[in-house]
């Protein structure tokens, strides 16, 4: 079974754990699939919005997907996120790539 089917089955097994879908989607990220990383960051995004980690990375699919000013919505939503959880480390993380992604 390759890990893609792995963190599907994992997901099957445990609906309310955002960590496998997490996963997933960096599996999906991390072999190009791009596309596809940006669909199970939205359906993450959607059900699990207090899930931090998220953020930074949907937004990275975002913009290596050249989409850019919805990258900067995705950051400034985390930004938001971690800041409301107490998450002071993401949050600078988030800010850090918002910055990089406005132009100045």
């Amino acid at each position: 079974m390759d890990r893609i089917e792995t963190f599907k089955t994992f997901i099957a097994r445990t609906p309310t754990d955002p960590f496998p879908r997490y996963g997933l989607a960096m599996e999906y990220k991390g072999t190009g699939r791009l596309d596809e990383a940006w669909a199970a960051f939205q359906e993450l995004l959607e059900q699990f919005p207090d899930y931090v980690a998220t953020y930074l990375m949907a937004g990275g699919t975002l913009v290596a997907l050249g989409r850019t000013p919805e990258a900067a919505e995705i950051y400034r939503k985390g930004i938001e996120v971690a800041g409301r959880r107490g998450d002071s480390h993401a949050r600078k993380e988030l800010e850090t790539a918002l910055a990089e992604t406005t132009p100045t």
